[in-house]
């Protein structure tokens, strides 16, 4: 699910990563729904997944609970695992060449 994570922490926060995964997530006040029955909670600069992951915000840089870091250069984020991910409107592409897009509240990834 690493693109479409990025994709929801991309719109909650600013744009992290974190398997990659075809589905959708929907968020709803400050907490986002996927498909996959995961839902992420945004509480300030950090945001906790139901699978028990966590990302917190610090400054261009976000610091997963897993150990990873993503760091943001204007619309390219760039993984601590060597993964990069490119904002291009509505839309987020993985350097694994999957892409997600945002529909109102709702991100689409395949």
């Amino acid at each position: 699910m690493k693109l479409l994570k990025a994709a929801i922490i991309g719109t909650s926060l600013v744009l992290a990563a974190t398997s990659s995964y075809a589905g959708s997530c929907r968020q709803s006040g400050n907490t986002t729904y996927c498909d996959d029955g995961t839902s992420y909670r945004q509480s300030g600069s950090t945001l906790y997944g139901s699978d028990g992951s966590s990302y917190r915000q610090s400054g261009n840089t976000i610091y997963g609970s897993d150990g990873t870091s993503y760091r943001q250069s204007g619309s390219t984020t760039y993984g601590s695992d060597g993964t990069s991910y490119r904002r291009s409107g509505n839309s987020i592409y993985g350097s694994d060449g999957t892409s997600c897009r945002q529909v109102g509240n709702t991100t689409y990834c395949d």
